[in-house]
This record gives C-alpha cells, sequence and structure tokens, in this order.
C-alpha cells in the first residue's frame, strides 16, 4: 500500500475514533449531566464527584496506563477516550438544567404529571442540544489528537494504519532522517494530522457563532 492510500485509510481511522468517541462520550456525559441537575440530592453528588476524579486526573498518563492495560485495538482507545471525555458534557448539560428546571413551563408541565423523560425530549434535549453539538467537535479534535498520540507510543492497533502508526515507523526506521523519506514518511501524515484537526476546530467556531450558544 502506497503513501497516498495510508493516508487516506488513516483519514479514516482517525475520523471513526473521533466521532465514535464523540458519540459515546457526549450522548453518555449529557445523560449523566441531566439526570445530576435534574434529580439533585445523592445522584448529584455522585455524578460530580466523579466528574471532578475525572477532570483532576492527568488525561495523557492516564490513557497510557488504560490504553496499555485494555489492549491495543482500535475499539479499547475508543474506550478509553470515552472513559477521559465524558466529563465535559457532563458538567454542560448539569449547569444547564440547572438552570431549566427552576422555569415556569418546567414546573407546569411536571405539575400536570410530566415525567423526565418527556421533560427530556419535549423541553430539556433542545435546549441543551446546540451547547452540546459545540462540545461535540471539541471532543472529535481531542479523540483524533489522542488516537494518533497513542499509536505513535506504540499503543494503537500495530495492523491498521493509521497516521499515529505511520509516524511511529517512520521515526523508528533507521537512517529515516540521511535520506528524502521524512519529507514523504513523516511531514505529510503530521501534515494531514493538523490539517484535519484544524478543520474540525473552525468548524465547531463556526456553528458555536451560528448557534450563539454563549447568547
Amino acid at each position: 500500500m502506497d503513501l497516498a492510500a495510508q493516508i487516506c485509510y488513516g483519514a479514516g481511522i482517525s475520523l471513526t475514533v473521533g466521532l465514535g468517541t464523540a458519540l459515546l462520550a457526549g450522548a453518555g456525559g449529557t445523560l449523566l449531566g441531566m439526570i445530576a441537575g435534574y434529580f439533585g440530592k445523592w445522584a448529584d453528588k455522585l455524578i460530580t464527584g466523579l466528574c471532578d476524579v475525572m477532570m483532576c486526573i492527568p488525561h495523557l498518563p492516564m490513557m497510557i496506563v488504560m490504553g496499555a492495560f485494555f489492549g491495543s485495538s482500535l475499539r479499547n482507545i475508543i474506550l478509553v477516550l470515552v472513559l477521559i471525555s465524558w466529563a465535559a458534557p457532563a458538567r454542560i448539560a448539569r449547569a444547564r438544567m440547572l438552570a431549566m428546571k427552576q422555569e415556569r413551563y418546567i414546573t407546569a408541565a411536571r405539575s400536570f404529571g410530566a415525567g423526565f423523560f418527556q421533560l427530556i425530549g419535549r423541553h430539556f434535549l433542545p435546549a441543551i442540544f446546540p451547547i452540546a453539538m459545540v462540545n461535540l467537535l471539541k471532543i472529535v479534535s481531542s479523540a483524533i489528537i489522542a488516537e494518533a498520540g497513542l499509536s505513535f507510543l506504540g499503543l494503537g492497533d500495530p495492523s491498521s494504519k493509521s497516521w499515529g502508526i505511520i509516524l511511529n515507523r517512520s521515526i523508528n526506521f533507521n537512517g529515516i532522517y540521511f535520506t528524502d523519506y521524512w519529507k514523504w514518511w513523516i511531514v505529510i501524515p503530521l501534515f494531514f494530522l493538523i490539517l484535519l484537526v484544524a478543520a474540525v476546530a473552525m468548524l465547531g467556531r463556526d456553528l458555536e457563532r451560528i448557534l450563539d450558544t454563549k447568547g
């Protein structure tokens, strides 16, 4: 397989890891955040405490340890990234829920017998979705970089052709810098990695401007 084919194949792996991590971490974290904000009490304390712990632990050492423990398959990498990425969506959803559940229309809906899942579908989720979308794109960028970093350190799937694996094998090739091969096997994968992350970041910035999530 030539370099161009490996770059294209690696792009699919990066997008799979990024989107898979964002969807799983975003959906799970948002649901946990809504549960914490809506029910409060012990559920809020438990979920908030877990969020604080996950956000205080240094992510890079945790990724390295968990990646070595779970194994080097693509599925395991996604699971590791989900475990360290769900806290941010949970905190955002919790904060939004605490503000919304005091609104009069929510109180009126609850007085008429609306349950938790009915309120989610009708009121909470439409309000949280724009903020969650912007945060999901941030998770996509972080997951792409994390997968490339783990693969570069030798903790990725060795059978894949991800950009991190290409960089890992190129760096470990004896005499790579004494030939012109470094221009292709190091610069090109690194360029496309930066390009993809920058594209996702700009998409998130424009989406935030369109949705006006701070307004």
